[in-house]
């Protein structure tokens, strides 16, 4: 009993897990690795880069108010 155990053990462990058609080498996969490239070149907006610098120094500013208040310097 125990060795027919062992046995169907290796055969699972060798036939390895099911494939789905979803794996990296597939075409599906090739697709998405293309897509993700593509809008990887893309450049970023000038309206999205204006909110992060706008977000920046808000951020800056509000954690030199904090340090101020913390000293008492207000």
């Amino acid at each position: 009993m125990k060795e027919k155990l062992v046995t169907q053990q290796r055969v699972r462990t060798q036939t390895g897990p099911a494939d789905d058609g979803l794996g990296p080498n597939t075409d599906i996969g090739a697709r998405l690795r293309a897509l993700y490239g593509a809008v990887q070149d893309e450049g970023v907006p000038a309206q999205l880069l204006d909110l992060l610098e706008k977000l920046d120094s808000a951020e800056e500013a509000q954690s030199a108010r904090q340090s101020n208040s913390s000293r008492g310097e207000e």
